[in-house]
């Protein structure tokens, strides 16, 4: 009889098996297809005339509708005992909407394709990151979650390349300069709905602990150590803007000195550099934490997104528009994401029992989801009816604010 994972002997000297391997193929393939239409996203809506408080209005609402999708996704994962059915669901409603944007011909139908694919987000997260923590032994689960989030990155490099490259043979033969962002997002499909066929075949689930608890109940049952962890998470996402709002602000300071179509594909150019440190960092980080501990690394990666905040504060009250400078600033969003992505994930399967964990990352999605909203939101009225210095600005207190509050819990 084969050992099912998050056995110790399956977990013993194989954290790379056949699960993980899938679980990183799939998140591949769905990153390449979602990075392709996030990288040029910014600068389709600036054609359209659309504005900062509008984007961050989409990116906000999307995140809070995931937030709680993902609460009661994860209670029903623990619940039936079947995790994989609505990770497969997750995937392929992600993959189709990216493509809704292809029609949008102003933000409203924008905020409809982004809510579908965060909808999807929210079913599958919590689901595929218990199944996940199953497929390992809990001493190697930091190099599992960062080798999953590594080969997300992956596909976010080879997805934004991608879409720069349809942008130069596109824009010169284009009839309207809508046009080939429009192009871009229909083809998003192919590694979208290839992610959902991915985990469908690659990843197995074995049969795992059930809870009986009704919702409130299951939620009760989450330790006090989880909870107190919730906070710092959450006053940190609380200034954790989408970074998107990272390739509109590049776009804005290059746009006077290198006209619109070079600074879409420059803002582009530089959302890869900030994936490649995000893959590059994503693995080290996760299996760093195995030997040396979760909690102070996570602290130190949250200080490196109040820098990467307020570099951009800088970027603005200085004019500071040049392409080093602000590849500096990508690259650190990228490392403080690494950080975030493995570490927060790893430390919820440390601190919670298997029977109750999807309820756990429901729970993690949802306050992350929560402060995703209020930061985006916050930062991009900030910066539409004051300044963007001063979103930023905001954005670097709360995530400080954050990052003493995870470096204090014991």
């Amino acid at each position: 009889m084969t050992t099912p994972p998050g056995t110790r002997e399956e977990g013993q000297g194989r954290w790379l098996n056949r699960n993980v391997v899938g679980m990183g193929v799939t998140s591949l393939l769905s990153d390449l297809s979602h990075e392709m239409g996030t990288a040029v996203l910014p600068s389709f809506l600036t054609a359209m005339g659309v504005s900062a408080a509008a984007l961050g209005l989409i990116e906000g609402v999307a995140d809070g509708v995931a937030s709680f999708v993902k609460l009661a996704s994860g209670w029903l994962a623990d619940r039936t005992g079947r995790r994989k059915p609505i990770a497969v669901g997750g995937y392929f409603l992600t993959g189709g909407s990216t493509a809704i944007f292809a029609l949008a011909f102003g933000w409203p139908l924008v905020l409809l394709g982004r809510v579908v694919g965060w909808f999807g987000r929210g079913i599958r997260s919590p689901a595929r990151n218990a199944i996940l923590a199953d497929s390992v032994a809990a001493e190697s689960r930091g190099k599992a979650f960062g080798f999953e989030r590594a080969g997300d990155t992956v596909g976010a490099i080879i997805g934004p390349l991608i879409a720069v490259g349809l942008l130069g043979y596109l824009h010169p033969r284009a009839s309207e300069p809508s046009s080939p962002f429009r192009i871009i997002f229909l083809l998003t499909l192919i590694p979208g709905l290839a992610a959902g066929i991915a985990f469908a075949f690659l990843v197995r689930e074995f049969p795992g602990p059930r809870t009986n608890a009704k919702f409130f109940a299951s939620l009760k049952q989450l330790p006090r150590s989880f909870r107190h962890f919730l906070v710092g998470v959450g006053v940190f996402g609380m200034g954790d803007f989408a970074h998107t709002l990272m390739i509109l602000a590049a776009t804005e300071l290059l746009v006077p000195g290198r006209g619109m179509a070079h600074a879409a594909r420059a803002a582009a150019l530089l959302y890869v550099a900030h994936n490649v440190v995000y893959a590059g960092a994503s693995y080290p980080v996760g299996a760093l934490s195995d030997r040396l501990g979760r909690r102070g690394l996570l602290a130190l990666g949250y200080l490196t997104g109040m820098l990467t905040a307020a570099g951009f504060v800088a970027a603005f009250v200085w004019h500071l528009a040049t392409i080093p400078y602000l590849l500096l600033l990508f690259a650190l969003g990228g490392f403080y994401l690494a950080f975030e992505e493995a570490l927060e994930s790893t430390i919820t399967a440390d601190l919670v029992e298997a029977e109750v964990r999807g309820t756990a990352y429901g729970v993690l999605g949802a306050v992350n989801g929560v402060g995703d909203l209020m930061a985006s939101v916050l930062v991009g009225g900030l910066w539409t009816l004051i300044s963007p210095a001063v979103a930023f600005g905001y954005s670097a207190a709360a995530m400080l604010v954050g990052g003493v509050l995870v470096y204090r819990l014991r």
